[in-house]
This record gives C-alpha cells, structure tokens and sequence, in this order.
C-alpha cells in the first residue's frame, strides 16, 4: 500500500516567483521568508516522497471566471506551465502519474464528489512556486497530481466540505496499491487581500490561529462560512482552504515538523508549515 509520509503548505505569491528567477532570496526583505523554509525544505527533501498531491487555486492560466470548477483533478502525463504575465520564467513541464491518479479521482467520486477530471491542464505559480521552495535544485525529482480548487469565483467550497475531501482523498491515498511514498502540498495564503478599500489587509492574530489549529485540530476550523474567512482572512485569503484539505488528509493524527511566518511578502501574510503523518 502507499504512504502518506505527511504535509506541506507554504505561500505561492508571484513575487516569490521573481525573488528565486532573479536570485534574491539572501536581500533583507527576502531573507527571513526564504530562511524559514530550511527545515521544511529538509525534511521532505529527506523523505524521497515519489508523488506530490498539489492542492492550489488556479489564476485564470487553466480556469477563468466563465467556467470555474468547484474541484479538478489532473490525469496527464504532464502539466505545461506558460507565461501568465507576471515575468515569471516558464518552466519545463511537470511530470503527471496518471493512473495514480485515476484512482485517486474514482475514490473521491466513490464519496460523492463531483470532480472536473482533466486529461491536459496547465499549471501557474500557484502549483509551481511551492514546487521550486521545496525542490530549490532542479525540477521536482516526484510525480504530480495538481488538485484545484475554486477560491475566487463566490460561491466557494466551503470549508467543512474542503475537509472532508482532504479525509476522502488521505483515505484513499493510503488505500492505493501502490508502495509509492505521498507528500500532499497546500499553496496560497495566509491572510491578504489584493483589491478594494481593504487591499494590504492582513491579520495575524487569525493567521496564528490557523497556523495552530491547522497541527491540533483542523476540522475547528470549519466552522467558519466563505463570508466570514473573506473577513477575518481578506478576499484572497480563502486559499487557506487548501491548507485545511491538507491537515485533513493526515490519516493518523499530526505531528509538526516546522512552521514559520512572516509579514509582509507582497502585502500577504506568509508562511510555511510542515506537519508528518504521525
């Protein structure tokens, strides 16, 4: 059977992007974010996961406003990068398992999800960014299943529902006849918000809550409505959603490995988190 040896989240602005493209990560205002992500960096690199499950909301490269699935679930080959306009460098096309996959997809709709299966699907920073962080050296030596969920186009996902797909999909990662060994990685957040009269809105003091409850007990988390995480959270800030799929996959409780964070990186609160399947 497969092993979900554990958990990874961390912030996926484009202008992390820039800072690693243009070698920035040792300047003052860069530093104690890239500095931070050390341990995590070491833990999984330490792990040898074969496949990384990417949870992550697609920017308008894959997805747009006119069609936004709730859930999709990538099962190529490969997922393209491409030029999304933020002078990020298009990177070299991530290598898929698709049959991994498909089981993946059969069990979440086993559980009455309703998925978008995508056969060809493109990926933006917000799948590659956590990739390059945690695979500084080259391409990501690990297959990948990119996981997207709508956190832009209201209504979104709500956050109990979020969580019972993370269950669903650990349950079935470690149901896999595979002996591969799973990382699962949450992108986005913490708290920001880009427009408005709000925008550079960021909030610790809820941020710190999640950080905590997302090792102790995630699933406190769901009590909160879409309406209420665009509050406490901003407008983008919602992205926390996948880090609350990702707590939830964890099938044997929680271990933190390392946490840090940060203000600001872009007018967003960041942070990284790594939790072991314990």
């Amino acid at each position: 059977m497969a092993t979900l040896i554990g958990g990874l989240a961390v912030s996926h602005v484009p202008a992390i992007g820039n800072a690693i493209a243009n070698k920035r990560q040792g300047e003052d205002y860069w530093r104690p974010f890239f500095d931070g992500l050390g341990p995590a960096r070491d833990w999984i690199q330490a792990q040898k996961p074969d496949v990384a499950v990417v949870l992550y909301n697609d920017h308008g490269l894959n997805f747009f406003l006119d069609k936004m699935p709730t859930f999709a679930v990538g099962a190529a080959e490969s997922y393209a990068n491409a030029d999304e306009g933020w002078g990020l460098p298009v990177l070299q096309p991530f290598k898929g398992d698709p049959a991994f996959s498909w089981r993946l997809i059969e069990a979440l709709f086993a559980a009455d999800f309703d998925l978008t299966t995508c056969q060809e699907m493109r990926v933006d920073h917000g799948f590659c960014i956590p990739l390059s962080l945690f695979w500084p050296d080259g391409p990501p030596p690990v297959a990948t299943v990119p996981i997207s969920f709508n956190t832009v186009q209201h209504p979104i996902p709500s956050a109990k529902r979020c969580h019972h797909l993370g269950e669903t999909l650990g349950r079935a990662i470690e149901a896999d006849p595979s002996d591969k060994r799973v990382v699962v990685i949450a992108t986005g957040g913490l708290s920001h918000q880009l427009e408005g009269e709000r925008a550079g809105f960021m909030n610790p003091e809820f941020d710190r809550l999640c950080l905590d409850k997302l090792v102790s007990d995630p699933k406190a988390l769901t009590s909160y409505t879409g309406r209420e995480l665009v509050g406490l959270a901003g407008s983008q800030g919602t992205e926390v959603l996948m880090w609350i799929a990702m707590s939830a996959t964890m099938t044997h409780g929680r271990k933190l490995v390392h946490q840090n964070y940060h203000i600001p990186i872009s007018n967003t609160a960041a942070a990284v988190l790594a939790i072991e399947n314990a």
